[in-house]
């Protein structure tokens, strides 16, 4: 399974992707994208296409 990571150096804190995810995987903390829910990502990508800053990026996990 994929999980969503956030480069913190690139994300602006516009919320796109907050609006995006459907599963409310992503909030905004701190000005930041950061991930809240980790187990309700279904790695669609959604988020990741969605990022003016191509802030997102998914790793894959075992």
């Amino acid at each position: 399974m994929s999980r969503p990571i956030i480069d913190t150096d690139e994300c602006t804190g516009c919320g796109i992707c907050v609006d995006t995810c459907e599963h409310s995987v992503l909030d905004i903390v701190q000005d930041l994208a950061t991930v809240v829910n980790e187990d309700a990502c279904t790695a669609c990508g959604d988020c990741m296409e969605e990022c003016p800053m191509a802030a997102i990026t998914e790793i894959e996990e075992d």
